[in-house]
């Protein structure tokens, strides 16, 4: 082989090496992707089926049920509501009426979370859930119109 193909050897086999490396960490990426929905997107049928995702907006007050290590609450977003189910211990600062983002999978129209995130103090709340809940007001009041 002359060494200009050899060059040109080297070049293509580098190119492909990493072409296949940005495949995986594309792929990976794509498997861990979680995305943030609302009730009422969950309503509009918005989520993905069998995947992973977060849901977020505020728990409704009285909505708190807890059997053993098993919580059911309701997180809406004022607008639409969803009911979530959790089994584990719940963060310390989980509270009625607060902003709450929730990740899991839907299944049969109950959302059964894996992690519950709630917020750190009375005057935040998630940037998503804060903006999604917005969001549903603004719709709501223009679907009253």
């Amino acid at each position: 082989m002359k060494p200009r193909h050899k060059r040109l050897a080297l070049i293509f086999a580098g190119v492909a090496v990493l072409g296949v490396a940005v495949a995986l960490v594309l792929n990976a990426f794509r498997s861990n992707l979680v995305f943030f929905y609302t009730p009422t997107q969950i309503v509009r049928g918005e989520v993905p089926q069998g995947r992973a995702f977060r849901i977020g907006g505020l728990v409704k007050v009285g909505s708190l049920k807890r059997q053993d290590i098993v919580a059911h609450f309701i997180v809406t977003d004022t607008v639409n509501e969803t009911p979530v189910s959790y089994r584990g211990i719940l963060p310390d600062l989980f509270k009625e009426g607060r902003g709450v983002v929730a990740e899991g999978k839907l299944s049969n129209g109950q959302f059964t979370a894996t992690e519950v995130l709630a917020k750190h103090d009375e005057n935040y709340m998630p940037p998503e859930a804060k903006d999604a809940v917005e969001q549903a007001q603004k719709t709501s009041r223009t679907l009253q119109r």
